[in-house]
C-alpha cells in the first residue's frame, strides 16, 4: 500500500508518458473523464448492494451479479438506480465490465462510444437529475485525431488510459479511499502545466482557503445546511474548500461557469467529493448576461435567490456589455452606475453582493485597480462605502496565480454589518517565493485571518480606517494610503562614514596618479613612433628623386 503522495506522483508520471504530444489541457479531459466514470460505476456498485438490487453468491463479484440480472428485471432495476443516484450504468458498460474486456482483449473500438451513449440514454430515467449529468462527458471527443490517426489507434490510446486508471490502487496506507484527492491533485497538476489558461479553471488552494475562512467566520451556527455560491466557479475547487471550514454542516452548492469544458469539470469535481446531485446546482452560462434563475412573484417584485456565503475569483478586468438596459437590472441599479465596458470587475462584485443574504459574507478576489480607479468605478465604490457594505480589503502578494503575475486584493463585503469602518490589511510581503508561483504559507494565512478577527491596527500590516478617514481620501481605497509599510534606513555611523570617505579619496588619488603615468608613457611612445615614421617618409622621397 502506497502513500497518497506516491500514488499521485505515479499516476501523473504515467499520464504524462501516455499523452505523448497531446496538449496537457486537452488530455486532461480524457484522464479526468475516465476517472470520473470509474467513480460513478463504483459508486453504483455500492448502491447495488445497499439497495438490495443484486445478491452476490459464492465469492461472486458485485459486477458479475449485476451482469446476471435477467433482461426483463433490468428494465425495472435501471429506473430504480437512476432514481437514487441520478444516473444508471447498464451492466455491459460498467467500469468493471469494460476492464474485463480490455484484459481479455475483446474490447471493440466502438465500445467506448457505446459506453458514453448508454450513459446519456439512461439519464432519461430521472428527469430531476438529467441536467446535473447531461453532457458531462461531451469533452471526451473519442474521434479526436490526436488520439490516433485510425480508429484502432484511438481505441489503443483509450485502452492505455483505462489501464492506467484501473491499475492504481485508490487506497492510502490507512485504507482510506483517496480517489477524490487524486482527482484534485490532477486538476492542480494540469493547471500547473496549462500556463495562463489555468486561470480559467483553478484558483490556487491557499487563496481559496483564505476566501473560505473569511466567509465561514460569521456563519450562523444554527444554519445546518448553509448555501454557498460561486458565480465564476471554474473547476469548483473554491466551493469545495468552503466545506472544509464548516465541519459538521452539509453545504448546498451553487455555481455558474461560462466555459463549458470547465463547467463539466466542476460537476465532476463536486460529485467526486461526495456532493450529491440534489445538493448542487451548477449552471453553464454568462453570469453578467444571465442572472441566477430566480423569477419574480405575482406582484412583479424581484426575489433573488440569496446565499449565506458568496466566494469568487472572476476574470480580471474582463469586457462586458454595459448597455443602458443594464441600469434597470436590479443587480446594478442601486449603485447609480455601471462598470466600464472594458473592466467588468465591479459588475461581478455587485452581482455577488446582490445574491448575498442580509447576514451573509462575501469574499472576492479582484485587481488593485478597483480600489482607486476613477469615473464610474469611483461612483460605485463611493456608493458601496456609503451603504457600509465594504468590511475589509486585503492586499495579497504578486504572482500567486497561474493566469497573471499581478498582485491582487480580497474584498470582504457584508450587507448588514454593525461596524462603520473598513479594515485594511497589507499581506503583500508575507509569502514564500516559488519556482513558478509564489506561495502563501500556513503562517501567512493564519496572520491574515487572525488580524481580520481581531480587527485592530498592526504596525506596518493593518489599519482600521473610519469612514471620515476614507472620505478625506476622496473614497480612494488604495492600501498604501492607510497602511504605512515604509521601513526607515538604519542610523548612519558618521565616524565610520568619514573614515570610509578618506580611504576612498586616497584610492582615487592613487588611481589618478597611476593613470597619469600610463598616459605619459603612451605619449612618449607615440612621439618616437611619429618621428620614426617621418624619417621613413623622407627616405622614400629622396629615393624617388634619385630615380627620376
Amino acid at each position: 500500500m502506497s502513500t497518497t503522495r506516491e500514488i499521485e506522483s505515479q499516476i501523473w508520471e504515467m499520464a504524462n508518458r501516455l499523452r505523448s504530444n497531446m496538449d496537457a489541457g486537452e488530455y486532461r479531459n480524457y484522464i479526468l473523464g475516465f476517472i470520473f466514470y470509474r467513480y460513478l460505476s463504483e459508486n453504483q456498485e455500492e448502491y447495488l448492494l445497499k439497495g438490495k438490487v443484486v445478491f452476490p453468491e459464492n465469492n461472486q463479484s458485485v459486477n458479475d451479479a449485476y451482469l446476471g440480472i435477467p433482461e426483463e428485471e433490468l428494465v425495472d432495476a435501471l429506473p430504480e438506480i437512476a432514481g437514487a443516484l441520478g444516473y444508471a450504468i447498464a451492466p455491459k458498460y460498467t467500469w468493471a465490465s469494460i476492464v474485463d474486456r480490455v484484459n481479455n482483449n475483446t474490447i471493440a473500438p466502438s465500445d467506448y462510444q457505446d459506453m458514453l451513449d448508454n450513459f446519456n440514454h439512461n439519464l432519461n430515467l430521472n428527469h430531476n437529475a438529467k441536467m446535473d449529468f447531461h453532457g458531462i462527458f461531451d469533452d471526451m471527443n473519442l474521434g479526436n485525431s490526436r488520439l490516433g490517426n485510425t480508429t484502432a489507434a484511438r481505441a489503443k490510446a483509450l485502452t492505455d488510459i483505462v489501464n492506467l486508471i484501473d491499475q492504481i490502487e485508490y487506497k492510502d496506507e490507512n485504507g482510506k479511499d483517496i480517489l477524490a484527492d487524486i482527482y484534485t491533485y490532477l486538476i492542480q497538476q494540469f493547471a500547473t502545466n496549462s500556463g495562463k489558461k489555468a486561470g480559467e479553471f483553478y484558483t490556487p488552494h491557499q487563496v481559496s482557503e483564505i476566501l473560505a475562512k473569511l466567509v465561514a467566520l460569521d456563519l450562523d451556527s444554527k444554519i445546518q445546511n448553509p448555501e454557498v455560491y460561486d458565480f465564476a466557479c471554474g473547476s469548483g475547487s473554491l466551493l469545495l474548500t468552503v466545506q472544509d471550514q464548516v465541519p459538521g454542516k452539509k453545504l448546498k452548492y451553487a455555481g455558474q461557469e461560462l466555459n463549458t469544458t470547465t463547467y463539466n469539470l466542476a460537476r465532476m469535481n463536486l460529485m467526486m467529493h461526495d456532493v450529491r446531485y440534489q445538493n448542487m446546482t451548477l449552471k453553464n452560462a454568462d453570469t453578467l448576461e444571465m442572472d441566477w434563475p430566480d423569477g419574480v412573484d405575482e406582484h412583479g417584485v424581484d426575489h433573488p435567490h440569496s446565499f449565506d456565503m458568496v466566494v469568487a475569483n472572476p476574470p480580471y478586468s474582463a469586457r462586458w456589455d454595459n448597455n443602458d438596459n443594464k441600469l434597470k437590472d436590479p443587480r446594478f441599479k442601486e449603485y447609480g452606475a455601471l462598470a466600464p465596458k472594458t473592466k467588468a470587475d465591479y459588475a461581478f462584485l455587485l452581482h455577488g453582493l446582490y445574491h448575498l443574504k442580509q447576514n451573509g459574507t462575501m469574499a472576492i478576489v479582484l485587481p488593485h485597480g478597483v480600489l482607486f480607479r476613477g469615473a464610474k468605478e469611483a461612483q460605485i465604490r463611493k456608493a458601496l462605502l456609503e451603504k457600509n457594505q465594504i468590511d475589509a480589503i486585503i492586499g495579497l502578494p504578486a504572482n500567486l496565480f497561474y493566469s497573471t503575475g499581478i498582485p491582487t486584493v480580497v474584498l470582504v463585503l457584508k450587507k448588514n454589518k454593525e461596524n462603520k469602518d473598513v479594515l485594511f490589511i497589507d499581506a503583500s510581503k508575507n509569502f514564500e517565493k516559488g519556482k513558478n508561483q509564489n506561495v502563501l504559507r500556513k503562517e501567512d494565512i493564519d496572520k491574515i485571518i487572525d488580524t481580520y478577527k481581531e480587527r485592530k491596527d498592526v504596525d506596518k500590516y493593518a489599519h482600521v480606517a473610519t469612514i471620515d478617514e476614507i472620505k478625506e481620501n476622496d473614497y480612494n481605497l488604495n492600501i498604501p494610503r492607510y497602511v504605512d509599510t515604509f521601513e526607515p534606513e538604519p542610523p548612519v555611523d558618521l565616524g565610520k562614514l568619514t573614515k570610509e570617505m578618506e580611504e576612498t579619496q586616497k584610492e582615487i588619488e592613487q588611481t589618478q596618479s597611476e593613470l597619469l603615468g600610463m598616459m605619459k608613457e603612451l605619449t612618449s611612445k607615440d612621439e618616437k613612433t611619429q618621428n620614426d615614421l617621418n624619417e621613413f617618409i623622407k627616405m622614400l622621397e629622396n629615393e624617388v628623386k634619385r630615380n627620376g
